[in-house]
């Protein structure tokens, strides 16, 4: 079951910080750290990469309203990051900043080498611009009045200044050869279709330089410009690859990570990642990232969210109310990753409670408690799966459970993989219903009351190996109360429970009498009153 030696690099959009987290930043992150822990999980060695974009004119018109200089607006926004990633239990390997040294250093011989290429030019920049956006709009992405079509409260303004361009146009024909040699590269289908359609119109070079922005790196072949915003960010993803103690070369950032195996963002910025960053890594000649997942929006009550509609969900609020777990739960599980999703607080309490509180919390909490009553007072025993019959039906169900959820959360479909394992705990519930080992107990039939308890205890502790990318504090407290002194946030312990290889079966595991007494390993939610979120 495990790739042992391989390795992964992935990472989220390096946010921008023009404002404090908000929860589609929050969603893209646990995803991102769902997939590194899993890819832990199969014993592969991960970088898992995040960090803030903080370059751009929108960032110098934000501080300047704020009356401080820009490098103090990002130093105080980016502790609302980490302090937020922390209370998500968000494992980064790495944090990338735009404004470094070295990523200046980075960006310089990177647009040093572009140069070199003759892919660099300079010419007049007639058109609208979303400040928003950082970008350059067609007339069709606009609608009335020129406002954004994304940011629907900003009006695009009208620019006509000399700028430098990128020749994208250049790289259409090999990027439309790689769009067909690699169709996984752009995922899910739909967005790899926008992409598609968008290509075959025909690309036009970008301009990659700003006229009047301070904020930014001053273009080396002409200070009075500075990098545009998108060429210097995309460039922070190879920036994080360096070692701490590496001179900052591309040589040595793109040494040992490169190239990136995801890129996971939202479908707005699809574009850059799926079209303007291959295109530059062409020029210079690098290997491409092997993947650009672009997921879908979230929604509120089935509203779009907006600070003018007054019904933003304010990702502190909500993880400080109730707890990380849940909220990793609940959009991972109920959200297919690429499709847009809707938070309902009613619903999110009624999907958490039902599935991690009553249906696996409650039968690990009943089942231990019959263990220790029907099997434990016995005395010193050791229950292992050879007591177990080949038709018994959690077995059954459990022997290639984690190649199957394996292969959904390879693909990113969490919410699949989720299911499958409920399918197990709802199984397990079903069982114990079916057979009920009260009965058993008392008709004398002890040796069917070991094998109904192993199987449900064993199909419990596998659900939480498998559930341990999800909710791995839920799975820390599940392992701990069946005897396994293992913890899923710990990267160099869960290595060594990997080159064992046991975990991921069925069956193998003893179940003894370390067993704990019962505790509730999930409470439920409950509805705050009067106000909600």
């Amino acid at each position: 079951m495990s790739n042992q030696n391989h390795s992964f690099a992935l990472t989220t959009p390096l946010y921008y910080v023009n404002d404090v987290p908000h929860i589609g930043s929050a969603y893209t992150t646990i995803v991102a750290d769902a997939m590194a822990r899993y890819q832990r999980l199969r014993g592969n060695s991960v970088l898992f990469i995040t960090g803030t974009d903080e370059h751009g004119q929108k960032i110098q018109r934000t501080a300047a309203q704020r009356g401080i200089p820009p490098q103090e607006h990002c130093d105080q926004i980016i502790t609302s990051f980490t302090q937020l990633w922390q209370k998500l239990n968000i494992q980064y390997d790495r944090f990338s900043r735009t404004t470094s040294k070295s990523h200046h250093q980075i960006v310089i011989e990177f647009f040093q080498r572009v140069w070199d290429q003759g892919d660099i030019y300079q010419d007049q920049q007639k058109g609208w611009y979303c400040v928003a956006c950082e970008e350059f709009k067609e007339e069709r992405e606009l609608i009335d009045d020129h406002y954004c079509a994304i940011h629907t409260n900003k009006q695009a303004e009208w620019r006509d200044e000399l700028n430098y361009f990128f020749r994208l146009s250049k790289y259409q024909q090999q990027l439309e050869a790689f769009y067909e040699s690699q169709p996984e590269f752009i995922q899910p289908e739909s967005r790899r279709n926008e992409v598609l359609n968008f290509v075959k119109q025909g690309l036009q070079d970008f301009s990659i330089s700003r006229l009047n922005v301070d904020w930014g790196f001053p273009l080396p072949t002409d200070p009075q410009q500075t990098i545009y915003v998108w060429f210097d960010a995309l460039l922070g993803y190879v920036t994080a690859l360096l070692e701490p103690d590496d001179e900052p070369t591309l040589a040595n950032a793109l040494a040992h990570w490169w190239p990136i195996n995801l890129h996971l963002i939202g479908k707005d910025i699809l574009r850059f990642h799926a079209i303007y960053w291959p295109a530059m890594l062409l020029s210079v000649g690098l290997p491409l990232p092997k993947r650009v997942f672009g997921h879908g929006f979230l929604t509120k009550d089935g509203q779009k969210m907006g600070k003018s509609l007054g019904n933003t969900l304010d990702p502190f609020a909500l993880v400080d109310r109730y707890n990380s777990d849940a909220i990793r739960y609940y959009f991972l599980k109920e959200i297919e990753l690429g499709k847009d999703g809707d938070f309902n607080e009613t619903r999110f309490i009624n999907v958490v409670n039902a599935d991690l509180a009553n249906d696996l919390g409650n039968l690990l909490n009943r089942t231990l408690g019959m263990f220790n009553k029907y099997v434990h007072p016995g005395g010193e025993i050791c229950l292992t799966g050879a007591i177990v019959a080949e038709d018994n039906p959690l077995k059954l169900l459990g022997l290639d459970l984690s190649q199957q959820v394996f292969a959904r959360y390879e693909v990113l479909s969490f919410n699949f993989g989720c299911e499958l394992i409920l399918n197990l705990v709802r199984a397990s519930n079903k069982y114990i219903d079916d057979t009920a080992p009260w009965r058993l107990y008392k008709e004398g039939q002890q040796g069917k009351v070991e094998e109904v308890l192993y199987c449900v205890l064993e199909s419990i502790r596998l659900s939480a190996y498998l559930f341990s990318p999800i909710v791995p504090n839920l799975s820390n407290a599940i392992y701990k109360q069946l005897g396994f002194f293992l913890d899923f946030n710990d990267k160099t312990l869960l290595n060594q429970l990997i080159d064992s290889h046991a975990h991921t079966q069925w069956g193998t595991l003893k179940v003894n009498t370390n067993l704990s007494k019962p505790q509730p390993v999930f409470s439920r939610l409950e509805l705050p009153h009067p106000e909600s979120i």
